[in-house]
C-alpha cells in the first residue's frame, strides 16, 4: 500500500530536520523492513513536510513501531523539530491523508 502523510516542523527547525534525515539509524531502517515499510520518502516546502509511505499495512506498522525501542530514541531526537502530524480522526490512519486523484489509476495501469 501507498500513503501520505503530512507534518509541520517548528519555526526555525528546517535545516536541523533535514540534517538529521541525511541518513537515519541503522536500527531504524531495519525496524522498517521488519514492520513491512519498504520505502518513505520526505519533501518539505516552507515548514511543511510531506511524506510518501510504500509498506504493506501502514496501521499494522504504526502499531509495530510504537513499542520499537529504535523508534522511541528516534521518535524522542526528531520530535525536537516537528510540531505535529495533519490528522483526519483517531489511531494510526488519522494521518493518512485521502487520496483524491491517481493517474495510473485512471489511465487503468495501476
Amino acid at each position: 500500500m501507498r500513503v501520505a502523510l503530512h507534518s509541520v516542523l517548528r519555526e526555525g527547525h528546517e535545516a536541523a530536520y533535514e540534517e538529521a534525515h541525511v541518513t537515519i539509524p541503522d536500527d531504524l531502517v531495519a525496524s522498517f523492513g521488519r514492520l513491512g515499510i519498504h520505502e518513505w520518502t520526505i519533501w518539505r516546502s516552507g515548514r511543511d513536510l510531506f511524506h510518501l509511505v510504500e509498506c504493506d499495512d501502514f496501521a499494522a506498522a504504526m502499531r509495530g513501531l510504537a513499542d520499537d525501542p529504535a523508534d522511541r530514541r528516534w521518535q524522542e531526537f526528531i520530535g525536537r523539530h516537528v510540531d505535529h502530524f495533519a490528522e483526519s480522526g483517531d489511531g494510526p490512519d488519522a494521518r493518512v491523508l485521502g487520496r483524491v486523484w491517481d493517474l495510473a489509476e485512471q489511465r487503468g495501469t495501476d
